[in-house]
Order: structure tokens, then C-alpha cells, then sequence
């Protein structure tokens, strides 16, 4: 008697948003917390079927960004999961089943365009002051 064949591996597809022009760091993928190789874009890690832990992370000066999901995974399955990387590193990243947003890119806009007013502004008013 020969024992069963083994189920069909499932797969995870980890999308890794963003591109290295905007962010320059490539996030840190791990599964059931050991380290998969990624880069930006779609990832596909075979898995045996069962419940995994995805986690990323990007790491600069100091770990940010960090996030984590658990998925289920069948015999033959692909499941997708997105992360996201924060803009600002004190920040938590966004993961999920569905493609996300990018965590703090309205604060980092508000900050840039108060800089750029207060660069431009002050210099102006003090040129109309004088006039």
C-alpha cells in the first residue's frame, strides 16, 4: 500500500507597492517569519496549504512600517496580499487582500506644501513690506 500524494502546494503572491525611484528602500518580506526574497512588484512564494503569517517591514535608520496579516492558503490556491510602505518612518504600513494606500502621503503633502509657502511667502511679504 503506497501512502497518499501530498496536496498540490498552494501560493502566496505578495505585492510589494511603490518602485525604488519613489521609495529607494526595498521592503523586508517574511512568512511564517522567516525572510522571502522580494522586490517591488509581484512576488510568488509556493506554500504548503494551511494558515501562514505575511509580515513587512522597511528598514532605514530604524525598523518602520511594519505590518502583518494572516492567510489561509488551499491545496492549489494563489493568494494575493498587498503592503504597503509608509512615506514617513514613524509610521505603520497598510497590508491587506486589496491594493492599498500609501500610509502618511497626506500629512508628508501638507508638510511639503507648507514648507514651499513659508520658503516663498515670507521672502514675498517682506518684498512687499518694503515697497
Amino acid at each position: 500500500m503506497t501512502a497518499p500524494p501530498p496536496p498540490p502546494p498552494g501560493f502566496l503572491r505578495i505585492h510589494l507597492q511603490g518602485n525604488r525611484m519613489l521609495s529607494m528602500i526595498t521592503p523586508s518580506v517574511q512568512v511564517n517569519g522567516y525572510s522571502v526574497p522580494a522586490r517591488f512588484g509581484p512576488n510568488v512564494v509556493p506554500m504548503p496549504p494551511g494558515v501562514h503569517t505575511v509580515s513587512a517591514h522597511a528598514q532605514w535608520m530604524w525598523t518602520y512600517g511594519q505590518a502583518s496579516q494572516q492567510v489561509q492558503v488551499a491545496p492549489g490556491q494563489t493568494v494575493d496580499v498587498y503592503y504597503a510602505a509608509p512615506v514617513l518612518t514613524f509610521m505603520r504600513g497598510a497590508m491587506g487582500s486589496t491594493k492599498q494606500k500609501v500610509p502618511g502621503l497626506v500629512p508628508f503633502v501638507l508638510v511639503i506644501v507648507l514648507l514651499v509657502l513659508l520658503l516663498i511667502g515670507v521672502p514675498v511679504v517682506a518684498i512687499l513690506a518694503t515697497a
